[in-house]
Parts: C-alpha cells; sequence; structure tokens
C-alpha cells in the first residue's frame, strides 16, 4: 500500500486511548479564547506518535506537508517528527532543504508541544554553526509559535555553551504579555544558568525587576531557597 497521509493517519488511530482523548483538550487550552482554541486529539501519547514517524521518515514532504494540514493534533505531531527523525539522518544539503521546509511551515506548528519536540531538533541543530538572523526574524513575528520557535530553539545553542543569542532574545521579549513565552524564557534563562551560574545572575541583577514574575521564577527555579528569595523580593 502506498503511503500517504491518510494511511499514517489510520496507524496512528490504532493507538487511541480513550482516556487521553478526553483528558489532552483540557491540557493544551482547546477552549474558546484559550491559545489552542478549536485543536483536536485522537487521543494518541508521544511515544506512541514516535513510533509511527520514525516507521514513516522517508514519506515525501508533500505528505508531510499534508498531515501539517491536519485537523488532528497528532497528525501535525507526527509530520513533525518525521522532520525531527530525516534530519538525524541526513546530510547538510537535505538539513538545510528540511530547515526551510520547516520554515515554511509555521503556521501549523501551532502549540507548545508542537514547538518543543520539533524547533531544537531542527532549528536549532540547523543553526549551530550557522548565522542566526533567523531567529530574530521569529522573534520578531506577530505569531506567538514563531516567537516560540525562536526561544526554545536556542536550548540546542546552550547545550553547545552558546548563549549570545538566549541573552539577547530575553531582552528583547522581556515584556512579552503571553505566559507561554514568559515560561520559555524562563527555561532557558535556567538552562544557560545550570551551564553558567555567574551569567545567569548577572542577567537577574540587570533585569529581575522588570521580569514578569512567571518569567522570573522559572529562571530561578533551580537556585538555593536564599537565592530565589533574594530575588523574588526584588
Amino acid at each position: 500500500m502506498e503511503t500517504n497521509a491518510t494511511v499514517i493517519r489510520q496507524e496512528l488511530e490504532t493507538y487511541i486511548d480513550p482516556i487521553k482523548r478526553e483528558y489532552l483538550p483540557r491540557f493544551f487550552k482547546t477552549g474558546k479564547g484559550q491559545y489552542g482554541e478549536g485543536d483536536r486529539f485522537l487521543g494518541v501519547v508521544v511515544p506512541n506518535t514516535r513510533l509511527v514517524a520514525r516507521k514513516h521518515r522517508e514519506v515525501p514532504f508533500g505528505v508531510v506537508a499534508e498531515l501539517l494540514r491536519s485537523e488532528w493534533h497528532e497528525c501535525r505531531l507526527c509530520a513533525l517528527l518525521i522532520l525531527v527523525e530525516r534530519f538525524k539522518k541526513s546530510d547538510e544539503p537535505m538539513r538545510k532543504e528540511l530547515y526551510e521546509f520547516y520554515l515554511s511551515q509555521t503556521a501549523r506548528v501551532n502549540n507548545w508541544d508542537l514547538v518543543d519536540l520539533s524547533a531544537p531538533a531542527i532549528v536549532g541543530e540547523y543553526l549551530l554553526d550557522k548565522p542566526r538572523e533567523e531567529l530574530y526574524r521569529l522573534a520578531a513575528s506577530p505569531l506567538l509559535w514563531e516567537q516560540r520557535i525562536a526561544v526554545v530553539s536556542t536550548i540546542t545553542l546552550i547545550r553547545n555553551r552558546d548563549f549570545i543569542d538566549i541573552l539577547r532574545l530575553s531582552e528583547l521579549l522581556l515584556h512579552h504579555p503571553h505566559d507561554l513565552m514568559q515560561k520559555a524564557i524562563g527555561w532557558m534563562l535556567r538552562e544557560m544558568g545550570k551551564r553558567d551560574p555567574d551569567l545567569l545572575v548577572q542577567f537577574l541583577e540587570k533585569w529581575s525587576k522588570q521580569m514578569p514574575r512567571t518569567m522570573l521564577r522559572y529562571s530561578i527555579e533551580k537556585f538555593s531557597p536564599e537565592e530565589r528569595a533574594y530575588f523574588m523580593k526584588r
């Protein structure tokens, strides 16, 4: 049988968990006015979605694009995990093609888990040894999810002890009103602090009085109780 988006969706449906199908729409805030408004869930957990993605990682871009257009969250996630799996096995020309395809599809990378499970492994990995202008274009986007792609992609850079971009992006987005961005920035700052505690302290001494409390709480999560109290009181 030819592998197409319908075949992949049907394979995902064999892993449906009715309890997850009821729970996931609430967890991902799909109600009216919420960030995931209108998203629909089959009820498939991420490990099983990965199994399907690995099996079909060589499908054409057209099939991936069709999956990304799906109303079903797990179909979109599967498409992104297909790209991640293929990226791991690809040479530099194909990585460039995958990276550019991913950036052409960001309107469909439209929930925080879709971003977090794909952006570091594609955008972050691709930009490790390249200029970073694309991060700042994404950060300046009116789309919340493109902004999150910019920030969360830096975890790959941070793991390679490259902290310049998360510091710059954190300053640019310091007053972001959405808690999903405040959490993402705080998370990345915390990851930076695991590798360079003094640099995080320097950043917080300069900016903690202006940071939203959610961002600050996430960034100081690994500090001692005394350090956390000091920065929260500021």
